[in-house]
C-alpha cells in the first residue's frame, strides 16, 4: 500500500493565501471536527520562509506542500491524499489510488495547480 496511508497526524498544510480556492479550503478546515489533526501555514506570509524547509518559493507554489508529525513529505495530489487521510477520508482516498483513476486525478491535479488562480476567479465569492 502506498505511503500516504502511514502520515501521522498532525500534518502541516501548506497553501497560497491568495488562492481563492485554497482559501475556501483552509476555511473548512478551520471548521471540520478534525481540525486539530492539521495546522495551516500560508505560504505568502511576510513571516513564512520556504528556505528554512530547505525549498524555494516557486517550487511551493507550483504544487501542494504538506508535512506530517514524522517529517515526511507529501506533494502534489498526494499532499491532498495524505490531508484527507489523516482527516479520516480514507474511502475517498483509497478510491482515489485505484489503478484507473490514480493517473486522471494526478493529472487533473497538475491542471488545477497550474490554473488555480483563474479557477478561483471563476467561483462564486462567499459574502459575509
Amino acid at each position: 500500500m502506498s505511503r500516504i496511508w502511514q502520515a501521522s497526524a498532525p500534518v502541516t498544510l501548506y497553501h497560497d493565501g491568495k488562492c481563492p480556492l485554497c482559501q475556501r479550503e483552509v476555511a473548512w478546515l478551520a471548521r471540520h471536527p478534525g481540525r486539530e489533526r492539521v495546522r495551516t501555514v500560508d505560504i505568502r506570509a511576510s513571516d513564512f520562509s520556504p528556505q528554512a524547509l530547505g525549498l524555494s518559493f516557486e517550487t511551493m507554489m507550483g504544487r501542494l506542500h504538506v508535512q506530517d508529525a514524522r517529517g515526511e513529505w507529501y506533494v502534489g495530489m498526494d499532499a491532498s491524499r495524505a490531508l484527507y487521510s489523516v482527516l479520516g477520508y480514507r474511502r475517498l482516498v483509497r478510491l482515489s489510488l485505484l489503478p484507473g483513476l490514480r493517473p486522471l486525478m494526478d493529472l487533473s491535479y497538475r491542471f488545477f495547480a497550474r490554473h488555480r488562480e483563474r479557477i478561483g476567479r471563476w467561483v462564486p465569492q462567499k459574502h459575509t
